[in-house]
């Protein structure tokens, strides 16, 4: 026998290992009892329909109590036979429940664990055969978890007492996973008191668009309850045309007057104005596919292919007037009409004190019609910006144009848009012959996607936040904008890749398969021919800056957050000024040099634009360090830049009490703040900063990392090694787990404990010895309060074997006893007084930059470029012939000399 905790609850005879434990160790559902008995002293037995389970109690008294509980409840199931048929057949309705079930990975246990997402519980089974029993280990109760993925086949299921690391076959199954956990999240969540109050009308019983029973989905503006699948294709409509939102879960939303709103319309009046005329072969029900629904909800609401036209369609005037009396009434089926057929939200209804339909609504008291409108604001109209009226889209397309409905920004209006033969051209209406405009297409020179945000900066007068219209613009010759909106990312994406195909070279047509934030033809020049500037094609992808020239060759792309530079050039009046930039491709691995680059847009306006793309892409854009800027190497440049000042300044390494002493407060943040920002203009100075104020910056950009440097999916497996006795299997392990970070969490941690490692070389004058470090870099770098031990040992056991975990070959690590030997030699100098004031180390390399050809040399205030360049030949026995000509270069990386 094992001693567990034991307890009894209306579903389950569960135990445990202790009775602090949440997780049991084993459950037993109380509907597969079906008898209890004593089988001797202290001991009794509990018979299942297929297993029995023997018990120990302390005493016979506490077994009697067991006993006698027990058996009341196999009595209570004894007594009523429906629910002794559901017993023998609770594994059927547990395979009923089920939303999804089947094999994964557990960490902590050797063998695949049967998982089953029931309702909102997840449960945890040996093997099938014991979910088919109904015998499982524990369940999890969804309404404290949270799922987050980790890798590409692991997902977490994280409680506030425990996580669970599951690991799936594969990354499709283990999306499939993580949507079934998020829904059985999502169902513990849930609140059903709006969905009765509102199912309570008989229509809404019944999804207005397939007719599926019990929808639990809403779109709030087009007042239609709607069931889950059809939800998902009202959000690939947009916000514009409709808002979806959860009966159950969007508790916030649902104010008294909107549950109100939706009692009176009901599903039955919506369809009476958009389902008026669908033909019997284009319905949809429950059983439809995804296309057939996305196609009948386009027709329905997008095109209003079905609507019941109002009486005054077509006169703009008459429905703005029509609607401003309908308001002022509890009419609200004209209202909807109305909106829907054109009349505008915002209209100016001729009254000072009421401008709007809304205020009239209020001053009338119609609570619901200001509902009405509130949630129609933004997907109607906004003070006559866009006019977001609902067309029907007939006729005019033809192979190789495209036709649709497009909100053109320049004249701040509804436009009918066509694009064909190389021309977009746009119209009053979809009935007009003659476009109000066009642009050529060989006259673009720039198309950018815009955010949501851009859009209503621009319009200035839209509202609803990110509901807004998905836009991109067009740039001319002409030095003129155009910016186009339409009611979904979709839509825009589509419009501007065929504008794009259109204008886009030939040569330079692999471009167009990148998912482009913007595409343009510049002028640039780099390398060695800066003389001319040629003509190339660019397309700025998230970080990354793709560069096809004009002869159709693609170059290595450039990474702009490894930009080392970026500065604009100065030009002749009238002119547009050069960008230029200094950068490395995306894999410094491939040998590749980093290279100069200069830009020029063919207008200012255009200029300007990729400017700020580039600058903007080039920043940091988080708070992990993938998103920091980088060095050709993969390191932050703000860990850089502090570890190199404290190398490189007078007391740096051998400054007393490093790391362990706080800089000041106000100085850390606000240089913090400023490295975040942007690195490269940032030139740390002796005099101008303090040892402990950079290194306390280096600590707290580590404190505070998203993600923390080992990764929250990581770093538990890291406190985990240092229970390892055997140094040898303990190396190994922290090379595997090494291997496993991201490429720049892994180049991170080398270049920081490469530092630490020169830190303790100089501990007899820094009295900081490997502990001392680690004791003060533990809890920063795992982001822990301090009191686990653990995460000191893993610091100090990574520099005291950095050579071992890191694989560093002699030439690196001769390197290193070089750099450390040559600071001595300075520090021995300065202090006898020997050493010149403006004496230096510098890295010199002979012809090209490799680590076998780079010597370290100390440079005085006095020393030639001549006399620096001999030194460097002797060293290397190089003997100078009588035509050899060598020159002396000072390479300046980091905008510092």
């Amino acid at each position: 026998y094992q001693k567990r905790w034991v307890k009894l609850d209306a579903d389950y005879l569960r135990y445990f290992d202790s009775e602090k434990d949440t997780y049991s160790k084993r459950l037993i559902p109380v509907s597969s009892i079906s008898r209890v008995a004593s089988i001797g002293d202290q001991k009794f037995e509990v018979v299942t329909n297929n297993r029995n389970f023997v018990f120990r109690a302390e005493n016979d008294a506490d077994r009697n109590e067991w006993i006698w509980t027990l058996q009341q409840i196999a009595e209570e199931r004894k007594s009523k036979a429906a629910e002794r048929k559901l017993m023998s057949s609770a594994t059927d309705s547990a395979i009923e429940l089920a939303s999804k079930s089947g094999f994964l990975e557990l960490r902590g246990f050797k063998h695949k664990l049967f998982v089953v997402v029931a309702g909102d519980k997840v449960f945890l089974y040996k093997n099938a055969e014991d979910y088919r029993l109904g015998i499982g280990i524990t369940y999890i109760e969804m309404n404290v978890g949270n799922v987050k993925e980790v890798d590409r086949r692991g997902f977490d299921l994280t409680t506030p007492y425990k996580i669970f690391s599951f690991s799936a076959d594969s990354e499709q199954e283990k999306e499939e996973w993580v949507e079934a956990m998020q829904q059985s999240i999502a169902e513990a969540l849930s609140n059903s008191e709006v969905a009765k109050r509102i199912w309570a009308v008989e229509s809404n019983r019944f999804c207005a668009d397939c007719g599926s029973p019990r929808p639990d989905w809403a779109s709030i503006n087009l007042c239609v309850v709607i069931c889950k699948r059809c939800a998902g294709e009202h959000r690939g409509l947009g916000p514009g045309i409709t808002k979806v939102r959860s009966l159950k879960m969007d508790r916030k939303v649902w104010t008294e007057e909107l549950i109100e709103l939706f009692q009176q319309f009901g599903n039955m009046m919506a369809n009476q104005f958009w389902a008026a005329n669908v033909p019997p072969s284009e319905t949809i029900g429950p059983a439809s596919g995804s296309q057939e629904r996305r196609r009948f909800l386009i027709a329905k609401y997008r095109e209003g292919k079905y609507r019941r036209y109002h009486p005054l369609f077509g006169n703009q005037e008459e429905l703005d007037r029509a609607l401003c009396a309908a308001v002022t009434t509890s009419d609200l089926a004209e209202t909807q009409a109305l909106l829907f057929c054109g009349a505008s939200v915002t209209c100016d209804t001729g009254d000072p004190q009421c401008p709007t339909p809304l205020a009239l609504a209020e001053r009338s008291g119609q609570r619901l019609q200001m509902e009405f409108l509130l949630h129609n604001k933004t997907s109607v109209g906004a003070a006559g910006v866009l006019r977001l009226v609902w067309w029907v889209l007939w006729g005019g397309q033809s192979s190789g144009g495209l036709v649709s409905a497009l909100l053109c920004c320049a004249e701040f209006s509804r436009r009918w848009c066509m694009l064909q033969d190389g021309v977009l051209s746009y119209y009053e209406n979809d009935r007009n012959a003659v476009p109000n405009g066009e642009i050529r297409v060989e006259e673009i020179v720039c198309l950018p996607l815009c955010s949501c945000r851009a859009w209503h900066s621009c319009s200035g007068t839209h509202e609803g936040g990110q509901d807004g219209t998905s836009t991109f613009e067009v740039y001319t010759e002409a030095d003129r904008l155009y910016l186009f909106g339409l009611e979904s990312p979709d839509s825009a994406q589509e419009w501007l890749k065929s504008i794009a195909k259109s204008f886009v070279h030939p040569h330079a047509e692999e471009l167009l398969a990148l998912d482009f934030e913007r595409l343009g033809r510049l002028h640039y020049k780099g390398g060695l021919t800066l003389e001319r500037a040629q003509e190339g094609w660019f397309a700025l992808v998230g970080s990354t800056l793709h560069v096809c020239s004009e002869d159709g060759r693609r170059q290595e792309p450039l990474q702009l957050r490894k930009l080392q530079e970026l500065c604009e050039c100065p030009c002749p009046a009238g002119r547009t000024p050069w960008l230029g930039g200094r950068a490395c491709p995306p894999n410094p691995a491939l040998g590749h040099a980093g290279r100069t680059l200069y830009i020029q847009g063919e207008r200012k306006l255009d200029f300007l634009g990729w400017v700020h793309a580039i600058q903007k892409a080039a920043g940091s854009s988080g708070d992990t360090l993938s998103e920091q800027q980088l060095t050709e190497s993969d390191v932050p440049l703000l860990v850089d830049r502090c570890i190199d000042y404290i190398t490189q300044c007078g007391m740096g390494l051998t400054s007393e009490g490093i790391y362990r002493k706080s800089g000041q407060n106000s100085k850390t943040t606000s240089l913090l703040e400023v490295l975040q920002r942007d690195a490269r203009r940032v030139c740390l100075k002796e005099g101008e900063h303090q040892v402990d104020d950079v290194a306390n910056t280096l600590k707290r950009f580590f404190r505070d990392l998203g993600d923390g440097l080992f990764t929250r999916r990581w770093a538990p497996d890291w406190l985990w090694v240092t229970a390892l006795e055997d140094e040898e299997a303990k190396v190994g392990k922290y090379r595997q787990l090494l291997a496993a970070l991201p490429p720049v969490n892994r180049a991170t941690l080398k270049a920081l404990i490469n530092h630490l490692f020169r830190v303790q070389c100089f501990s007899g004058e820094n009295q900081m010895n490997t502990h001392n470090l680690a004791i003060v870099f533990g809890p920063t770098l795992f982001q822990t309060d301090g009191k686990d031990y653990k995460a000191g040992r893993v610091v100090e056991d990574l520099i005291s074997h950095y050579v071992e975990i890191f694989n560093v070959n002699d030439q690196e690590m001769k390197k290193q006893q070089d750099e450390i030997t040559a600071i001595m030699k300075m520090r021995e100098a300065s202090s006898s007084g020997t050493q010149q004031a403006g004496d230096f180390i510098c890295t010199v390399y002979l012809e090209e930059k490799k680590t076998e050809t780079e010597q370290h040399v100390k440079v005085s205030a006095t020393m030639t470029a001549e006399e620096l360049t001999f030194e460097i030949l002797d060293r290397r026995k190089i003997v100078m012939k009588e035509k050899d000509y060598w020159s002396c270069f000072e390479v300046n990386e980091r905008e510092e000399a």
